[in-house]
């Protein structure tokens, strides 16, 4: 099966900019596709300087929903956005005050690999962080979830006018070009020991340093009570310290998705997360005003198949995977009655509103989309959206945006005018409290809402 390689470099044009991101491209660009990605033929898809962030989201996507392996190379910087502190990957037109608008989400890259099988992923990064981002990351590392192998290094920023060059992917570039794809931890490794020469010209800092079953400067993630966090230098290549198991580490599974505007490329089902992690339809003729959350839809069916309730006793250390194999079977009904059943487990464990709750909600939004119904996609996105506005969680968090975004993309795609502007009505409601990062996307389903009306 062929394999999936992304190339991403981007940095910002003029003062911002801290490292030269675009300049490792020609190098990974002469390495063997086959080489990049180790299998035999391979898709590349290069990403230079890129402008809108949603053209990145929808290129990653693309490229996480292929089948066979997938390579990821990441080249650039890190930058916070001033509202959320949240770390993005800045592209061409950002700056310091424009990072939510115009940077790429990191969470987004997580939320997009998500539904990789594990073991059939891994991310190459080379990124540097301005100062204010190295301080935030000491404490929170980066992760791209728990199905995902991830190596490579965050740098500090340079010195003042000065532009860093992506020593680490250049190195990685260099010893791939040679033909020879080593083990991957083993790549690592040699690519460190080709920079260490650029940590020794910046005494006492020291780079923060990934690979698998380590998260941050080669300490495990997340760290024992009473770990202090310190850094430390690069492994050795003689001598590799042992790796240990990669903890689990809670990761959203909301992805988030362009509203009508810029629909997403089209997904394919392969395998979803472990949980948790972590544009409606208004009062009918005879409802109270007022938001009002959705009804929890229970579309499924009454009897769970043989088929699936077999794979229900099965060991539950990865419930998600019985679910995947039906997906990639068609068998849509006994995917969603095993993610419901789930969900109703949680439920009586957790109570109504907790993350594992939440997750299993936000798998069967997933597995309606995959099954071509919108009409119950948006409806669940929409309970999400409404269950966790109830949790006092803010209007702004990821998660919330990000079910509303998903609900909204989800409502272009309903067929049915009645239950078009049912939805649409409590969208519009949503919308006014989560206005999203999109401007306009109010305006956009009052506008879609209108041409329903003239059509009743």
């Amino acid at each position: 099966m062929p394999g999936t390689v992304l190339l991403l470099a981007a940095s910002p044009v003029g003062k911002g900019c801290l490292v030269d991101a675009a300049s490792v491209l020609p190098v990974l660009a002469a390495v063997a596709p086959s080489v990049l990605s180790g299998t035999e033929t391979a898709n590349v898809v290069e990403l230079a300087d890129p402008l809108d962030p949603q053209a990145v989201l929808t290129r990653l996507r693309a490229a996480a929903t292929a089948p066979g392996p997938l390579t990821m190379f990441v080249t650039g910087q890190l930058q916070l956005d001033r509202r959320q502190r949240l770390p993005h990957l800045a592209l061409a037109r950002t700056t310091p005050a424009t990072v939510r608008y115009t940077a790429f989400p990191w969470h987004w890259v997580t939320e997009e690999l998500r539904l990789r099988p594990p073991g059939s992923t891994n991310v190459f990064i080379d990124l540097h962080a301005d100062a204010d981002t190295w301080t935030h990351l000491a404490g929170r590392p980066l992760t791209v979830g728990p199905s995902t192998d991830l190596y490579g290094r965050v740098a500090p920023p340079p010195p003042r006018r000065t532009v860093a060059q992506p020593t680490y992917m250049r190195a990685v570039a260099t010893l791939l070009r040679s033909g020879h794809r080593p083990p991957l931890l083993q790549l690592h490794q040699q690519a460190l020991t080709r920079t260490s020469g650029e940590e020794a010209a910046r005494p006492g800092v020291t780079d923060l340093v990934f690979a698998p079953g380590q998260s941050w400067a080669g300490q495990p993630w997340p760290p024992a009570p009473g770990f202090t966090t310190v850094t430390a230098p690069p492994p050795s290549p003689q001598a590799p310290p042992p790796v240990p198991p990669a903890a689990p580490v809670p990761v959203p599974v909301v992805a988030p998705v362009p509203v009508p505007a810029m629909p997403p490329a089209s997904l394919v089902p392969l395998t979803l997360p472990e949980p948790p992690r972590n544009e409606p339809v208004g009062p009918g003729p005879s409802a109270a005003p007022g938001p009002q959350p959705p009804s929890l839809p229970r579309q499924m069916p009454a009897a769970l198949p043989d088929r699936a309730a077999q794979k229900l006793m099965a060991p539950p250390s990865d419930p998600h995977g019985a679910i995947t194999a039906a997906v990639r079977a068609g068998r849509h009904d006994e995917a969603l009655a095993l993610a419901g059943l789930r969900e109703e487990e949680a439920l009586r464990a957790d109570g109504p509103g907790s993350e594992q709750v939440l997750h299993w909600m936000e798998v069967r939004a997933d597995l309606a989309m995959f099954a071509g119904d919108p009409e119950r996609s948006c409806r669940t996105w929409l309970a999400v959206a409404a269950a966790r506005l109830d949790a006092a969680q803010a209007p702004d968090t990821p998660e919330v945006e990000s079910a509303v975004d998903r609900a909204h993309h989800q409502w272009g795609r309903v067929d049915d005018p009645a239950a078009a502007r049912e939805l649409g009505a409590e969208l519009a409601r949503l919308r006014r409290r989560v206005p999203g990062r999109r401007e306009g996307a109010l305006d956009h389903v009052q506008q879609q809402l209108r041409q329903l009306q003239t059509q009743a």
